[in-house]
């Protein structure tokens, strides 16, 4: 409210057009804050106007003095500018924070190149709502005219966040102070700093002083040009910056600061006849030891870079900084002076510096033209980075890239109504797609002429500094045409392009092998792993598709190449297939195009087959982990029968790979939430993924974490653990109990646990109610307002106390402790923490469904007043019920008090079509889950079975 009143307020002071001489500055302080990023999420944030300019900057001369004893800086700007077009007004982007003291003006005689003659100022307007400072000039200057803008101000320099012009300090061994300032000026916050036409189109050029204490030194984009005393002050020196190429306004940077340098033992390779890049990595004394080897790390990553892009970074040299206390979101990549948070920049891992560093050229020697054309210079950067790295360190990658990327997008696309719950993340979703197609332009081009596309994109653009976002794909086409590479249809690489990155959908792509007349059929459709929304017209959605394919005597998958195009103009295709009808075919393998294949029976039957055989490891990990999930996807959407699914399942017990591993625990959570009502059918598939993941854990993983072993073992160890901890894996709730025992019989348990939280969930789940109830007291008397303390540990326990127990005693405990009871240590916020993480097990909602029939009248009672209280609770008792059971008992409950719902009737028709489409799904698949499990495991009881009955009363499961 104070942000809003005082805008409010500001502009109200300026509807009068006309400040008095002397007092254009905005007055009215706004000292709210709020973080900012450099990424393109904040584009979002940005006004949707675009100032119109009748001059445009040509140079700036720029002088800047801070102080960090009173926090503010005084400055000087002589803006060297030209008029385009008529005009009379200048429009400058000055934040209100800015106090502009006095502003001259002066424009070139239109007789001389040399005579500057004096501009009468009719009126000066500070804008805060705005932050425009607009100058109406007397004179009317025709298109070509100069002018020079020579301004004075103050302005202040924040320390609560990295941001503008901002200082901050650290304390060295010895406890003393060290104060330093720097500048962090993307998106928009270079008028935080100065008066400037602030858009990323508008370049100029910079000269930079900066004004500074004599035991300090600065650094900007560009070397020191020379030194000099302040007249009358000896404890301050100004260093003045060579001038800087054109630039945008938010790629100014320098930084202030005791700071030292560590230089690399190897240069960088010469490039355009300039001199090796001089490389310098900054950062307080104390830590550089710690950044010893960064130095070289950057070499290697610039040298790779400039051999790929076959340019330079376009300066002389580039300082990184190693920044204490820094909060900006990411790293600020300015053009030749970087900040990066102390751990990033220190990090052995190649792939973020590696992703900062392409700024260097894409986004810094070229930018964007606006800030809209950002989106697609991150997703380029981000795909860039990727293969950099995995030609540097590709254990680095450890299959994470692309699956992670890529598998979140088919499950959020595969919705019904895809982000209807976060709607945030679309345009994270929307970067993402557009890296994956580059990587698919990467590989249906080859990867030289997708290089040769992103240099033409760095060499083209260099002309004018700038790119749009349609360049990089107009560049590639001109590459492919100039290679004779032809594609159907008259397609573009943009035409190709733009559906597979601005629909909220991804294709899928049917295989049909029709082995008696030898044909083969390829179609497409739109992917859904949930019901199609109830209108059909995102449905017909059709893309161009790259068909690559592979097939069982031929695997080869070094040389991938696109056999053909499925295109919109041609969505069916049926051909002669060339393949024995005895031996398997992959399509889209390696997941070069964003879409899943499904296949006949018998070719999948013949993919299963051949993965049990010892030549599995002839298709490699991301085509084997492609295959699986493909696999699984196709069956939980509905597009065959389970026992396909779980037949893919199978070569599993002989896979040694994490990245075939990866999306099986994916799986494995999606498909255990739908059937976990059905208690029998649950049982038996817990036995078979604990059959699975036992070897794994104990054999290949090992259950004792060793010294320096790789991230994605010990990322696996958790999740096999993770899982086998909550089945009721014997060793691990013995070690769990173990742990837990100390916490117990600490005299003053209340002072700090020490129990790691990977021991809380399986003692809770099958622990004594003894143990869970010590957990619950620990919740109940948890220190307040404490530092030592902090409110996210009780969070974590409140959670895993109602979403662990298997036991439907202690859930009832819970809520009659928190809801009945009407403690006071529980908060509203609580207790609807308590109810919405009970959905997530089917003995946490049945249990609460019990609770809430028994004790309605009372409930409703207690949240009479509290109707987000009263819809939640109704809600998650309700609407995660999954069998034909579970709708009926939902629908005897709404018609027995129907009336008495009040305003959570109008959630409950939603509810009881959800139910009504999850028991189809499980009349549908648990038949068919249940009897290839019973095939498989038999009817010997498995140990984790016979464990469960042993050590916990199991509660019905009423689904």
């Amino acid at each position: 409210m104070r942000l809003v009143a005082s805008l409010i307020l500001c502009a109200a002071l300026t509807v009068s057009d006309v400040y008095p001489e002397g007092c254009s500055h905005c007055w009215l302080q706004n000292r709210s804050r709020s973080k900012r990023s450099i990424d393109f999420n904040d584009v979002l944030k940005l006004p949707a106007y675009r100032m119109p300019r009748d001059l445009k900057p040509i140079s700036y001369q720029l002088e800047i003095h801070p102080s960090t004893k009173n926090g503010t800086f005084r400055g000087r700007v002589s803006i060297l500018g030209v008029w385009p077009t008529e005009g009379s007004r200048i429009k400058l982007d000055a934040h209100e924070d800015l106090n502009i003291t006095d502003v001259t003006v002066k424009c070139l005689n239109v007789n001389t190149t040399d005579t500057w003659e004096p501009a009468d100022i009719a009126r000066r307007q500070h804008n805060c709502q705005k932050s425009e400072y607009n100058i109406d000039l007397e004179q009317w200057f025709v298109p070509g005219r100069k002018c020079q803008l020579n301004i004075t101000y103050t302005g202040n320099v924040t320390s609560s966040e990295s941001a503008g012009i901002f200082m901050n300090s650290y304390l060295d061994t010895q406890a003393q102070e060290h104060t330093f300032i720097a500048t962090h000026l993307r998106l928009n916050n270079a008028r935080r700093l100065f008066p400037c036409i602030d858009e990323p189109e508008y370049k100029a050029m910079f000269e930079l002083s900066i004004i500074r204490p004599v035991k300090m030194i600065s650094r900007s984009n560009t070397p020191l040009n020379y030194t000099v005393e302040v007249p009358n002050d000896p404890t301050l020196m100004k260093d003045v910056f060579e001038k800087t190429p054109e630039m945008s306004t938010y790629q100014l940077a320098f930084m202030i600061s005791d700071f030292e340098s560590i230089s690399p033992t190897r240069s960088v390779n010469p490039s355009e006849t300039r001199k090796p890049l001089e490389i310098k990595v900054w950062g307080r004394r104390e830590y550089l030891s710690t950044l010893s080897k960064v130095p070289n790390k950057i070499v290697t990553i610039v040298n790779y870079l400039q051999h790929y892009f076959n340019i330079s970074i376009g300066l002389s040299k580039l300082d990184i900084v190693a920044m204490p206390m820094y909060t900006a979101t990411k790293p600020s990549d300015n053009w030749g002076l970087m900040f990066f948070r102390e751990g990033e920049l220190s990090s052995p891992l190649v792939w973020n510096t590696a992703y900062e560093l392409i700024y260097q050229w894409i986004g810094q020697r070229v930018t964007p033209f606006r800030w809209s054309d950002a989106q697609v210079n991150k997703a380029l950067n981000s795909f860039l980075a990727s293969k950099t790295t995995v030609d540097i360190d590709p254990n680095e990658m450890e299959g994470k890239w692309p699956m992670t990327l890529l598998y979140s997008l088919y499950y959020e696309f595969g919705k019904t109504f895809p982000f209807s719950r976060v709607a945030g993340i679309r345009h994270e979703a929307v970067s993402a797609k557009t890296e994956l197609v580059f990587r698919m332009f990467n590989y249906t081009l080859g990867e030289e002429m997708f290089r040769k596309g992103v240099q033409r994109l760095i060499h083209e653009s260099s002309k004018n500094r700038s790119f749009y976002a349609n360049d990089i794909f107009a560049h590639l086409d001109t590459v492919r045409i100039q290679n004779n590479v032809t594609l159907p249809d008259d397609l573009t690489i943009s035409s190709i392009a733009a559906p597979w990155i601005f629909r909220d959908r991804v294709p899928l792509v049917t295989v049909t092998r029709d082995y008696e007349t030898g044909n083969i059929t390829f179609t497409q459709s739109v992917y859904l792993r949930e019901a199609a929304p109830p209108s059909n017209e995102k449905m017909s959605y059709q893309w161009d598709i790259p068909i690559v394919m592979i097939n069982q005597d031929k695997l080869n998958f070094t040389e991938l190449k696109t056999n053909f195009w499925l295109t919109k103009a041609d969505s069916h295709i049926t051909m002669k297939d060339t393949v024995d009808k005895n031996k398997f075919i992959i399509v889209n393998p390696e997941e070069i195009g964003m879409f899943p294949v499904n296949y006949d029976m018998c070719n999948w039957q013949m993919l299963s087959e051949f993965l049990q055989g010892p030549q599995r490891e002839t298709i490699p990990v991301l085509t084997r982990a492609k295959l699986l999930h493909d696999a699984w996807n196709m069956a939980y959407a509905g597009n065959f029968c389970f026992e396909v699914a779980f037949n893919m399942t199978l070569f599993l017990k002989n896979e040694t790979s994490h990245v075939v591993w990866e999306p099986f625990f994916t799986m494995i959570d999606h498909v255990g939430r739908r059937i976990q009502g059905s208690e029998g059918v649950y049982a038996k598939f817990e036995a078979y993924i604990f059959s699975l993941l036992q070897p794994l854990y104990k054999n290949q993983l090992g259950e004792i974490p060793q010294q320096n072993e790789p991230s994605w073992k010990v990322h696996m160890r958790g999740l096999a653990k993770n899982f086998l901890c909550r089945a009721g894996y014997v060793p691990c709730v013995n070690e769990a109990e173990e742990q837990y025992k100390k916490w117990m019989k600490d005299d003053e348990p209340d002072e700090g646990n020490p129990v790691a939280n990977e021991f809380i969930c399986p003692v809770f789940r099958w622990g004594t109610m003894e143990e869970w109830e010590f957990g619950l007291q620990r919740v109940i008397n948890f220190p307040q307002k404490t530092i030592e303390r902090k409110q996210s540990e009780r969070t974590y326990l409140l959670k895993t106390l109602a979403g662990c127990p298997a036991d439907k005693k202690k859930i009832e405990r819970l809520l009659n402790v928190t809801i009945l009871d009407k403690n006071s240590n529980f908060s509203d916020s609580d207790i609807h923490l308590v109810y919405s993480t009970l959905t997530g097990s089917a003995t946490g909602y049945s249990t609460l469904f019990d609770f809430l029939v028994d004790h309605w009248d009372t409930v409703k009672q207690r949240f009479e007043n509290k109707k987000h209280l009263w819809n939640g609770i109704v809600n998650s008792a309700t609407s995660s019920f999954s069998t034909q059971e579970g709708f009926d008992m939902v629908s005897e409950l709404y018609a027995s008090k129907q009336r008495e719902f009040d305003t959570a009737d109008s959630l409950m028709d939603k509810v009881l079509q959800d139910i009504d489409q999850e028991s189809k799904w499980n009349e549908r698949n648990v038949p068919v889950i249940e009897n290839w499990l019973k095939k498989h495991l038999g009817n010997k009881p498995s140990e984790l079975l016979s464990y469960a009955r042993q050590t916990t009363t199991v509660s019905p499961m009423a689904g």
